[in-house]
Formats: C-alpha cells, structure tokens, sequence
C-alpha cells in the first residue's frame, strides 16, 4: 500500500493506493485450452462494495469473484463486471470453487454459495464445478423487440431456425436466446452493440445469447456466442448461467429429451477461445425441468497484480 503525492490542482494528496494479487482462472476450458478468464478474490470480508467494483475494474475481466464468509452457505459469492455488480455468474463459480479445491478450502464435494439471489448447491464432481440454477422462466417476445434483436446482430427473418422464434429465459439472470441457421451467418454477425445494450436495458437482460446448430464439434449439442454490452462485455467466451436456458429452450421449443447437453462457446469470437459448458436437467415426474446444473473444468493460470 502507497500513498498517492498529487495535489488538488488536478492531482490528489494522501489518497492511498492498494496492490492486490487476484488469481486468475480460466473456466470451461476445452480439454486444458480456452475457457473465459476470471478473477478470484479471497477473504472479500475486508473490502467495501465500492472496492470490490474498483478492483474488478482494475482486473478488467468480464467477471471477478470475490469471495467471503457466509452464515447461510459454505461461502458468499459476489460478482461484479467492470462495469456493475451482477447476480450471478456461471464462469467465475466454477473458477472459484475449482481455486477453493486447489488450495484445499473446500470441506466436502457438495457445497453451497450464498449470493445476493439466495442460496445455490454448487457440487464438484471429478475436477469439474457445477452450479444449481432455477426452473427456467419463458417470456415471448413482442414484434417491436423482435424486431430490434434482428436489427441488433444484423439479420434478416430467414437466418433464423424455422419453427423456433427467439425468447426470454431465466435461470437466475434473464437472457435472449436466438437460434441461426447456417454457421457463416453467426461467424460473420457484426452486432450493434448501442442497440444491444438499449434491449438489454428494457428488457432487464444480461444480454443476447445466439445460437447455432450447424458447425459445431462432434459430441456437442449447440455452439453459442454471448453479447452482453449493458454490463461492459462485448462478448464472452463462457457463460454458464445462459448456457443452462439455452438447454431449457432446447428442450422446450425442439423436444430435446436428453437431460445432459453439451454447449460449446467461444470457438467462433475472435480471438478464438474455445470452451464446453455440461448442463444437467433435472426432470420431475411429469418430465418439467425441477432445477438444472452447468459446470465444467477451470484451469489456474496467472496471478495478476492490480493498484485500486
């Protein structure tokens, strides 16, 4: 920790300056490479919300964890991107909870963070993390908006998947989900992210969650890219809390009766950064999804230093 020698003629005097080492780790890695890059905070009791928002800003990744003491849960979990606090967020609870086991702070296998949403399960299974979300919730979308998500990415009626029109799901946190045809078509979106972010806004949305079929790896049941500009990402190479309403609508609007899918993500954003989301459905007798699990494997990367 630094003090700060700048005077008040544009400069600032006795302002403290603190250093910070966050580890970083990248989450639904494809094999050992890819994954989305989150920082984990330990001990988080320590720093005020307002510093928990400097210091993800300072990470500069699209999430930063921070982790803290919890009377509900195993632990408190607190995500905040660079730009806003957010809810929840799949890649950096499997990043934390893979750090936690590393380091051997993780008690039992089956386990539980407390978020400012409640509390969720969070079991690790093998070297993988995996995150409860709620039932989903389906919300049609009006023609004005529909409108305006095809003019967001650039495409026309007949890009999308016939028979599926785009919806809003919510697992925990509310996405739009969009399914394309052909795979040029969602390589080559050019998306507008201003209008995103307005739609995002109206819509209380993370952000706008496309979809595709067509050239995906084998074995996997989707590939995906994620927008999300409201909250200071244009676009992101995992997200598990969409990848869970995308098996939801996979289910809902195609019949998809398996309950474990596959999600690739970030094999079409540039640069590339493949990453493979398992979602777990879990079924009640009538066969209405109950809850559902996304998870996969983190890898422990740098230790990034920062000044907030």
């Amino acid at each position: 920790m630094s003090r700060n020698p700048k005077n008040h003629s544009g400069k600032t005097e006795g302002v403290l300056i603190m250093k910070l080492e966050v580890p970083i780790v990248r989450a639904f890695v494809d094999g050992d490479s890819g994954g989305n890059p989150a920082g984990v905070v330990l001990n988080a009791d320590r720093f005020s919300s307002e510093q928990k928002q400097k210091i993800a800003a300072a990470v500069g990744l699209s999430e930063t964890a921070f982790v803290s003491s919890s009377d509900l849960a195993d632990i408190k979990l607190e995500f905040f991107t660079p730009t806003q606090q957010i809810a929840h967020c799949g890649h950096a609870t499997v990043a934390t909870f893979n750090l936690l086991k590393s380091k051997g702070l993780l008690a039992h296998d089956q386990s539980s963070k407390e978020t400012i949403d409640g509390v969720r399960s969070v079991n690790m299974v093998g070297e993988a993390a995996f995150m409860e979300q709620r039932a989903p919730r389906f919300q049609a979308l009006n023609e004005e908006d529909l409108t305006a998500i095809m003019l967001a990415l650039g495409i026309r009626a007949e890009d999308l998947i016939e028979g599926a029109e785009p919806a809003l799901v919510n697992t925990g946190n509310s996405f739009v989900v969009v399914g394309i045809r052909e795979v040029a078509t969602i390589k080559g979106l050019q998306p507008d992210f201003a209008l995103i972010e307005r739609l995002s806004e109206s819509l209380d949305l993370i952000g706008l969650y496309v979809f595709s079929f067509d050239g995906v790896a084998d074995g996997r049941d989707a590939g995906a890219r994620m927008f999300a500009p409201r909250y200071g990402i244009q676009e992101e190479s995992a997200t598990g809390m969409a990848a869970g309403p995308l098996a939801c609508y996979l289910r809902n609007q195609f019949g998809v009766t398996q309950q474990d899918l596959l999600i690739e993500q970030g094999r079409w954003m540039s640069p590339s950064s493949p990453s493979v989301i398992s979602v777990r459905l879990n079924l009640d007798a009538n066969g209405t999804i109950e809850n559902l699990y996304a998870g996969g494997r983190g890898v422990i990367g740098e230790i990034k230093t920062i000044s907030f």
